[in-house]
């Protein structure tokens, strides 16, 4: 909404403006494009000219959708699911995230993984079991050994670090 609205101020014609991206109807002067790029990081956002980036922003923002967001996560594995969303080969996208970010999409895909398994946790309505396979985990061990590496404590001491902090603020 607020790259629309900054748009229309600008009298920027547009087709769509969508999560992470915009499309507009013409090219615009650099002046324009000095201005936008201002205008947006005054807000907190980053105007991208790079495609390599943004295809990077693109595979970051899909995978946070798909980890975070989605009721279910994908039937198919993750590089198809990638592939098939941005119509590239999953071994330039992987090569293209890595090259960028520094890590690979894999272990990128396990941190968010790991985040949501904890939030899970915290929420205290799934056990380990019924969050192993809400995350498409082969098993409650496949979690707990991710869970282990990532975070370097159990699923099980992450549970009771958890309670002993809600405890503690019960007794205020």
């Amino acid at each position: 909404m607020l790259v629309e609205a900054e748009l229309e101020k600008m009298d920027i014609a547009y087709k769509s403006v969508e999560l992470g991206e915009a499309e507009l109807e013409k090219p615009i002067s650099d002046k324009q494009h000095d201005e936008l790029k201002t205008v947006l990081f005054k807000s907190g956002l980053e105007l991208m000219d790079d495609k390599k980036a943004m295809l990077v922003e693109r595979i970051k923002n899909i995978i946070v959708e798909m980890v975070h967001y989605a009721d279910e996560l994908p039937a198919t594995n993750f590089s198809d699911y990638l592939s098939e969303k941005l119509n590239h080969n999953y071994t330039y996208l992987s090569n293209l995230f890595s090259e960028v970010k520094g890590i690979t999409i894999e272990h990128y895909i396990i941190i968010h993984k790991i985040e949501k398994v904890k939030e899970l946790i915290v929420y205290d309505e799934l056990n380990l079991t019924e969050i192993a396979f809400k995350m498409n985990y082969s098993s409650v061990a496949h979690l707990s050994n991710q869970f282990k590496k990532i975070t370097g404590l159990t699923p099980s001491f992450f549970k009771q670090l958890k309670n002993k902090r809600r405890s503690a603020l019960e007794d205020m």
